[in-house]
């Protein structure tokens, strides 16, 4: 098997404190003629700082320029990002997004602007969050759209605001959201922060939610069902139409957490469906940044009856003037400051104008490609609990084969670093002990898919002829494997020599 990634040669590299010499210094400032001040007589003694904390509590080391430039080039060199290898992450859709989607976002037409500009000097920035705005309704079939969340999570949480505020419009009381086991994380957090109290949906034996379980669970005190579709197994809810119907007919409303959009892009419109509220994830589908906590876009969609509700200000167009719009009295008010995250709409809005209506529809169809041929070449290794029907976006394996040889998923996810590829989602969903998610995206080729395939096949032989091999991975990298717990309950924030 061939490994690919870096292997080789590893830069050492102590914590910068270590290098610290004292009197060393990573700048030569110029001598000036300003004569100096005698800050006692500016500033009040009460608010300086005494020559201890000058000189020794802020501890900063002493080190040269290239002693600074080495050290964080080298640490660079230890991470580990989607540009320099496949990154499998479930769910997390950690994809390769196109540079020059970034090259845009830049532009001084978009950087120079400050938000406090009055409209008429951003009316272009305007005409882009106006249109973003269209593009995603179409996209979804919903009749009215929000950018102004910072993330997905922040979206789930202003769908279920609207929600809240039209039932207490409509004069009624309903405290409970129905969350299927195979939602995403946030949704009943989301839940609980709005004011709901969350039923928990478990999901049939095919691992879809059943029209028998929603017939049951769905009574006068239910707000909304908040289901994610495709679900967190890769698996289309395909009779996401009935429970539409049964949801509605007693009043309440389907939430649809849309952050699998990418394997629904130009093949359905959740709102044709029957979905009244959905949320995005433009970090996941849409070509903007993910991961090193932001920052992020999760624009809402709603239809007609909820759209009073959106929050404020609305993008407003007037002829071939963009203005916005505050005068909204059913609106749930303004859930974040300004606008939302601009630059995270540039790239998006350059993403769709690129790509268009087909190529949308063909990024969804290459990503449901792309997890099925995983799918199919890894059932006959990785047990696959749901293997009668082809998946979406993603596949979820367990580590059922493994465990006779003593081999956890884990194992598995820390011997792949040895193979230079980063480790999928590991122990999610709950609802599959064991959990190994795979995503490859649709920017990864045949090619890198193979070679993902042999590491797994290649591991899980090493797993029956010599599983110790899995225990002491990974082995290539500077440190084996951690305490992880310990390192998230007991984290060293403060150096220590």
């Amino acid at each position: 098997m061939k490994k690919v990634g870096t292997t080789g040669l590893q830069m050492n590299e102590p914590v910068i404190f270590e290098r610290s010499v004292k009197g060393r210094k990573g700048v030569s400032p110029i001598e000036h003629d300003v004569p100096k001040a005698n800050v006692s007589e500016l500033i009040p003694a009460r608010f300086l700082r005494s020559e201890t904390v000058e000189t020794n509590g802020a501890a900063l080391p002493e080190v040269s320029e290239l002693e600074v430039v080495r050290h964080y080039t080298r640490l660079s060199q230890w991470n580990f990002g989607v540009d320099s290898g496949f990154y499998p992450l479930g769910s997390c859709t950690m994809k390769y997004n196109p540079k020059v989607n970034e090259d845009i976002a830049r532009l001084d037409g978009f950087t120079s602007i400050h938000p406090y500009l009055d409209t008429d000097s951003t009316q272009g920035a305007l005409q882009l969050m106006y249109e973003l705005e269209e593009y995603l309704a179409e996209i979804t079939g919903m009749d009215g759209v929000t950018l102004q969340p910072s993330a997905g999570a922040h979206g789930e949480l202003c769908g279920l605001m609207m929600i809240a505020k039209c039932l207490k419009a409509r004069g009624e009381t309903r405290t409970k959201v129905l969350i299927p086991d195979t939602a995403h994380g946030t949704n009943p957090a989301s839940s609980q922060l709005a004011g709901f109290k969350v039923v928990k949906i478990a999901s049939g034996t095919d691992g879809c939610i059943t029209l028998e379980s929603i017939e049951e669970a769905m009574d006068s005190d239910v707000a909304a069902l908040m289901l994610t579709n495709p679900n967190t197994l890769g698996l289309f809810e395909h009779d996401i139409v009935e429970i539409a119907k049964i949801v509605h007919s007693r009043g309440g409303f389907v939430f649809c957490d849309g952050a699998n959009m990418n394997a629904l892009m130009g093949l359905v419109r959740l709102g044709d469906l029957g979905v009244d509220v959905v949320q995005l994830n433009l970090h996941k589908t849409f070509s903007t940044p993910h991961g090193g906590g932001g920052p992020g876009s999760g624009p809402v969609g709603v239809k007609a009856e909820l759209a009073p509700y959106l929050p404020v200000p609305r993008i407003k167009k007037d002829k071939e003037e963009y203005t916005f719009e505050y005068d909204c009295p059913d609106t749930i008010g303004r859930l974040k400051a300004f606008y939302g995250n601009f630059a995270i709409m540039v790239r998006a809005y350059s993403y769709i104008r690129r790509c268009g209506p087909e190529g949308l529809r063909r990024v969804s169809e290459i990503a449901i490609l792309n997890a099925n041929y995983i799918k199919e070449r890894l059932k006959a290794t990785f047990e696959l609990p749901h293997d009668d029907k082809p998946c979406m976006h993603e596949a979820v394996f367990s580590d059922a084969t493994l465990k006779e040889f003593g081999v956890s998923t884990m194992d598995v996810a820390k011997r792949l670093i040895d193979y230079g590829i980063h480790p999928p989602t590991v122990y999610f969903p709950l609802v599959v002990g064991g959990a190994i998610m795979i995503e490859p995206t649709e920017t990864e080729s045949k090619a890198e898919l193979d070679g993902f395939i042999e590491a797994m096949e290649a591991i899980a032989a090493e797993a029956k002829n010599a599983p110790e091999l899995l225990h002491n991975a990974p082995t290539t990298t500077r440190v084996s494997r951690v305490d992880e717990t310990r390192a998230a309950r007991e984290p060293r924030l403060v150096w220590q020599p």
